[in-house]
């Protein structure tokens, strides 16, 4: 398997393994490989279903508002459908997570249990988003200006990862060819259509949620942190795991003890 068309839209869709269905939801500038590891060893005892988001790998894109949070979450549920893997576990990193997140309120009875990894629920102030927008329309413009290399250098310098610095190399330099292998035309997109001032913000609707969660975020994570702590006290009866010594990417940081956090949780037995 590698494509399914939806309203128009290619999305590289790839799974492995038998079981209960999970998909992961990679961040922005990844694909449905930055798993790497995870994804191997998941699929040992689930369905894994590994996506590339629009705009991202060999995933479509389109105009900015095809390419929303809310249009991506509602591909998703179809794609599930047309799996048949429906109700799956979710996994979702960052944009992943804001996707996730987006899936499991506009569509519950598509999510099982769902894993929100550095996870943001938006942006509450229409200030503060129309801020954020004009922030992502300069990154977009500077990715079709400048081209790929340029702004991978630069995106690879922002403070939210300054705890990459201790990275494994081999790691470090993995994640990097992912993000060079992106269209900047596709990232760009996705900035305009899936950033954080551009989504709908879900603070009023975690209450709705019903579906057992899990948060994980880094205690390093300066503004991912606290944005992490509100989804997971907005969602009745989450659960939130603040890693130790790790930034924004707990999964690459401190793999064993991330992967750890997932397969118990999603190996759990639910209380009768």
């Amino acid at each position: 398997m590698s494509a399914i068309v939806v309203d128009g839209l290619r999305w590289e869709v790839r799974a492995r393994g038998e079981g209960r269905p999970l998909l992961l939801l990679h961040g922005f500038t990844g694909r449905g490989t930055s798993w790497g590891s995870h994804a191997t060893s998941l699929a040992r005892r689930f369905r894994a279903i590994v996506v590339d988001l629009p705009g991202h790998g060999r995933s479509g894109f389109a105009e900015p508002a095809r390419l929303t949070v809310e249009r991506t979450a509602d591909d998703l549920a179809a794609i599930l459908a047309r799996l048949g893997a429906a109700p799956a576990h979710i996994l979702g990193y960052s944009l992943g997570a804001r996707v996730a997140l987006r899936l499991t309120v506009a569509h519950p009875a598509a999510v099982d249990r769902l894993v929100l990894e550095s996870p943001s629920a938006g942006i509450g102030s229409d200030a503060e988003r129309a801020e954020r927008r004009a922030a992502d329309e300069a990154l977009a413009a500077r990715l079709e200006r400048d081209g790929i290399a340029d702004f991978v250098t630069a995106w690879e310098r922002n403070p939210v990862f300054q705890t990459h610095a201790a990275l494994h190399p081999a790691v470090a330099a993995r994640q990097r060819a992912i993000r060079l292998a992106n269209d900047p035309r596709g990232l760009a997109a996705s900035l305009r259509g899936a950033g954080q001032g551009a989504m709908e913000p879900l603070f009023d609707r975690l209450r709705a949620v019903t579906t057992p969660t899990l948060v994980i975020a880094g205690a390093l994570d300066d503004r991912g942190r606290p944005r992490a702590e509100r989804v997971a006290a907005g969602i009745p009866g989450a659960r939130l795991a603040v890693l130790d010594g790790v930034g924004h990417t707990p999964h690459l940081e401190q793999p064993a003890r991330f992967h750890r956090l997932v397969l118990d949780f999603l190996q759990e037995v639910p209380a009768a």
